[in-house]
C-alpha cells in the first residue's frame, strides 16, 4: 500500500504541474487566440485536478477500503484527462498552442512514473534471497506489466506530439531500442519460467498422493509468473509491430509457450519458422527414439491382435458352456456371460499393451474411476435401465420368445439386453421398451406355462332345452383336436340373464393354440345351434306408445 501511495503522489505532482504551468500561463493565451471552448476544457481539467488533489490529501487520513476507493478515483480521473486530450486532438483546426504543453507534461509524467516503477522494482529485487522468493518475483512481474502499460501511453503520446507538428523521430528510436531490450529479456524470461514450470509439474506428478503443499504452491506461482511475463512479451510484440520492427521470432516463442493460435501465428514468417522447428524436433526424435518407438508400436499391435483372438476364443468357449449347462440359463443371461467374458479378456489385453508404451496404468485407472462417477451422474436414466436389466437377468420373469404383456404392450420378446427389451407385437410392430418401464410395471408372461384356459360364454333362449344345449357344447369341445384332455373341460350353466341362459365353456389348450381353439369353437357352436334349432338370443326392447284420450 505504501508503494501505491507513492505512485499516486507522483501522479498528483505531475497533474499539479499541469495545473500550475499549463493552465495558468498557456490557458490565457488559448482563450484569447482560440475560443471559449478552450476555456471550458481548461476549467474541466482544473476540476479533475482538484478532485485528484483532494483524494491524494485524503489518502493520508483514510485506511482500508476507503483508501482503495480513493486510489480508484485518482486513477479514473487521470484517465479522464488523457481522454480529454484525445478529444481535443480530434477537433479541427488543432489548437497547437493549447495542446502542446498538455502533451509534453503527459510525456514527462510517464517518464517520472517509469522512473518510480524502476526504483520500486529495484527495491523488490533487493529483497530476493529468502527461502521463498515466489511472491516477490510475482510482484516484480506485476510491476513490469504496469511499466508496459505506460510504454503504450508513451508511444501514444509521441504520436500526439507528431500530430501537433513536433519531431519525434529521435524519441521513437530511443523507445524502439528500449522495447527491443525488454523483448529480449522477456523472451528469455518466459522460456526459463516455462522450463521451471515443467520441472515443478513433473516433480508434483511423480509425488502422486504424497505431493506436498509447497510443491503445489510452487506450480501455481510459476503459472502466475509465466502468465504475467507472457502478457509483457505480448505487449512488447504489439508495440514493436506498431514501430515497424520484425517480431516473427518473438511471436514464435510466445506461441510455443502459450499455444494460442492468433493471426500473427498465421503469418508466413512465423508459420514457416514454427514448422521448421517442429520438423527439426521430429527429425531428432525419430533418429534418437525411432527404432525403440517402432518396436514398442509393433509389440502394442501384436498384443492387441493376440488379445482380440483370445477374446473371441473365450467368448466361444463360454457360449458353448452356458448353452450346454444344466443350470438352464436364460437367453439374456447366456448373452451377458458370453459378451462379458470376451470384452473382459480384450480389456486386459489393451491395458497390457498400453503398459508396453510406457503409460502408467495406476493414474489411468484412477482417471477411469473419476470419469465413471461423472458419467454415472450424467446417465442416471440409462443406469436405471441397466439396473432393471440386471434384476430381469437375475429373476428371469421372461425370456426371448415369450409372449408377454408389460408396460401396456402385448407381444413376443424378440431381443433382450441390459438396457432395453425389443417386443414384436401381434400385428408385427417392433417396439423397443426401456427395462426400467418393464420392471416397474406388472409383467404378464402369457407363454411361460404349458397350458392356458380358454374362457368363453354362450347364451340360449329360455325356451330352449338346457340338457340338449349342454350336450351339444360338450360334444363340440371334445371333438376339437387342440383341446387338452387334462385338465378336463368345464361346461356349466352360469347365469340366468335378462334375455338368455348363459353357459360357460372353459377348455384347456397350449398357449400357441389359444386363438385357434377360441375361434374354432365359437364358429362351431353357431353352426350346431342353428342346425339343432337352438336360438341364440340377443337383447331387445319393446316400446309401447300410449295416446291419451281427450
Amino acid at each position: 500500500m505504501r508503494r501505491s501511495i507513492s505512485l499516486l503522489l507522483a501522479l498528483s505532482v505531475s497533474l499539479f504541474s499541469i495545473s500550475t504551468h499549463s493552465f495558468a500561463e498557456d490557458a490565457g493565451s488559448a482563450v484569447t487566440e482560440a475560443s471559449t471552448t478552450s476555456s471550458a476544457v481548461q476549467a474541466e481539467l482544473n476540476a479533475l485536478q482538484g478532485a485528484i488533489n483532494t483524494d491524494v490529501n485524503r489518502l493520508k487520513q483514510v485506511k482500508g477500503e476507503l483508501k482503495t476507493i480513493a486510489e480508484y478515483r485518482i486513477k479514473n480521473k487521470a484517465l479522464l484527462i488523457r481522454n480529454q486530450i484525445k478529444s481535443l486532438l480530434e477537433i479541427s483546426p488543432l489548437d497547437t498552442a493549447f495542446l502542446l504543453p498538455l502533451i509534453q507534461e503527459q510525456l514527462q509524467y510517464i517518464q517520472r512514473i517509469d522512473t518510480y516503477l524502476d526504483n520500486n522494482i529495484e527495491s523488490l529485487s533487493q529483497q530476493l534471497g529468502s527461502s521463498n522468493d515466489d511472491p516477490i518475483l510475482l510482484e516484480i512481474s506485476i510491476r513490469e506489466l504496469e511499466k508496459d502499460e505506460y510504454y503504450k501511453q508513451q508511444l501514444e503520446t509521441l504520436d500526439w506530439l507528431a500530430q501537433v507538428g513536433q519531431d519525434v523521430a529521435t524519441a521513437k528510436t530511443a523507445l524502439t531500442q528500449l522495447l527491443l531490450r525488454r523483448a529480449d529479456t522477456f523472451e528469455s524470461l518466459v522460456t526459463y519460467t516455462q522450463q521451471q514450470l515443467q520441472t515443478a509439474v513433473t516433480a508434483a506428478t511423480n509425488a502422486g498422493k504424497d505431493v506436498t503443499s509447497p510443491q503445489t504452491s510452487r506450480v501455481q506461482a510459476l503459472k502466475d509468473r509465466l502468465a504475467k511475463n507472457s502478457q509483457s512479451l505480448n505487449v512488447q510484440i504489439d508495440l514493436l509491430d506498431t514501430l515497424g520492427q520484425d517480431t516473427s521470432i518473438l511471436k514464435k516463442t510466445l506461441f510455443s509457450i502459450s499455444g494460442d493460435i492468433t493471426q500473427d501465428v498465421l503469418s508466413f514468417d512465423v508459420a514457416s519458422s514454427l514448422i521448421e522447428q517442429w520438423l527439426d524436433t521430429a527429425k531428432v526424435q525419430s533418429i534418437d527414439h525411432g527404432p525403440t518407438l517402432v518396436f514398442k508400436l509393433f509389440v502394442f499391435c501384436l498384443i492387441l491382435f493376440i488379445a482380440s483372438l483370445a477374446g473371441k476364443l473365450t467368448k466361444k468357449i463360454v457360449e458353448n458352456t452356458v448353452n450346454n449347462s444344466k443350470l438352464n440359463f436364460s437367453k439374456l443371461l447366456q448373452d451377458f456371460f458370453t459378451s462379458l467374458s470376451g470384452k473382459a479378456v480384450f480389456t486386459i489385453g489393451v491395458l497390457i499393451a498400453l503398459s508396453q508404451l510406457g503409460i502408467e496404468l495406476g493414474p489411468l485407472l484412477a482417471g477411469f474411476g473419476i470419469a465413471g462417477v461423472i458419467i454415472g451422474f450424467a446417465l442416471q436414466d440409462t443406469l436405471s435401465n441397466f439396473a432393471s436389466g440386471m434384476m430381469i437377468l437375475i429373476y428371469r420373469p421372461y425370456d426371448v420368445g415369450d409372449l408377454i404383456n408389460a408396460a401396456g404392450v402385448t407381444g413376443r420378446v424378440s431381443h433382450m439386453s441390459l438396457v432395453s427389451t425389443t417386443i414384436k407385437t401381434l400385428d408385427n410392430q417392433r417396439l423397443i421398451i426401456p427395462n426400467n418401464k418393464i420392471w416397474g410395471d406388472t409383467i404378464n408372461n402369457i407363454t411361460v406355462e404349458h397350458q392356458r384356459r380358454v374362457d368363453m360364454t354362450f347364451g340360449i333362449s329360455y325356451s330352449d332345452n338346457i340338457e340338449h344345449a349342454e350336450a351339444i357344447l360338450k360334444s363340440i369341445v371334445e371333438a376339437h383336436p387342440k383341446v387338452q384332455p387334462m385338465p378336463a373341460p368345464l361346461i356349466k350353466l352360469h347365469l340366468l340373464g335378462e334375455s338368455s341362459v348363459d353357459f360357460i365353456v372353459r377348455p384347456w389348450a397350449k398357449p400357441e393354440d389359444y386363438w385357434d381353439v377360441y375361434w374354432d369353437i365359437t364358429r362351431e357352436v353357431k353352426l350346431r345351434f342353428d342346425a339343432e334349432g337352438i336360438s341364440i338370443p340377443f337383447p331387445q326392447r319393446d316400446v309401447h306408445i300410449h295416446q291419451a284420450v281427450k
